[in-house]
């Protein structure tokens, strides 16, 4: 029985997929791959837009119910929560990573893999990106969850690479050179309307771009229409032809 494709992304943040690689996952949907999407928490501690679009106490079902229409957008088969609460932002914007327990988390992600039958995993950077620890969190526990499934773990690449031309530098992964540069322009169409959904975040989007163009910018301008991608498991080099990720983005790949 031949299997679907599938692959699996692993988030900690509604709007963190579709952001750092919200253009490929719907290049891989149009090409039939079964896209899901797992996020350890709801964003409970995130932005509440501007002008805020929620009390605190609703921000959670707020950002789950944005990431249901982004998911959608994107043209996702599945998503699912993993539990965890987004600890509130901080003093001079400081961040955290939520309360857990490191061999439940790991596990969780072990069977959102098996689950989904994910040939391929995608998460956060060994960077955290900007060095969010949440960020952080997920990519350790992401490859905790593939050295437990061994040979039967999937591919896992990071997204947010590092490669000299990366127009963010501040969400590029140092630690990360990049494999494979993805050009996703001719899906920033879904990428755009996916970050729409996130409402409450669109406010934070724009910000830096804005604050650095001297005027104020659409959603749609501050888009990457690049997404940049680090293999981390396994180790070892991989034929391209036995890389089921490589094959899926061949038509819009370069070398990072």
């Amino acid at each position: 029985m031949t299997t679907q494709p599938s692959v699996l992304c692993v988030v900690a943040h509604p709007d963190d997929e579709t952001i750092l690689c919200g253009g490929t996952l719907a290049l891989l949907a149009a090409q039939h791959v079964e896209v899901h999407v797992v996020c350890l928490t709801r964003g409970e501690g995130g932005e509440l837009g501007e002008p805020p679009r929620c009390t605190r106490a609703q921000l959670g079902d707020v950002r789950e119910a944005e990431l249901v229409c982004a998911v959608g957008k994107l043209g996702g088969r599945s998503l699912s929560f993993l539990g965890y609460v987004d600890p509130v932002v901080g003093a001079n914007n400081e961040v955290y990573a939520p309360a857990h327990d490191p061999t439940m988390l790991s596990g969780q992600i072990v069977a959102s893999i098996k689950q989904t039958q994910a040939q391929v995993v995608v998460t956060h950077g060994s960077d955290g990106e900007y060095g969010h620890p949440a960020h952080q969190l997920v990519h350790t526990s992401t490859l905790i969850a593939a050295a437990a499934l061994g040979a039967a773990a999937p591919l896992v690449y990071s997204f947010a690479a590092h490669y000299a031309a990366h127009p963010y530098p501040r969400l590029a992964n140092a630690g990360d050179p990049a494999d494979v540069v993805v050009k996703v322009a001719a899906f920033l169409e879904h990428k755009a309307a996916a970050a729409l959904c996130h409402a409450t975040q669109n406010a934070l989007f724009v910000r830096r771009r804005s604050e650095a163009a001297g005027r104020p910018l659409a959603v749609h301008e501050v888009l990457l229409t690049e997404e940049s991608f680090r293999r981390h498991w396994p180790g070892d080099a991989v034929s391209p032809a036995a890389d089921a990720f490589l094959e899926w983005v061949k038509p819009y790949a370069r070398h990072g």
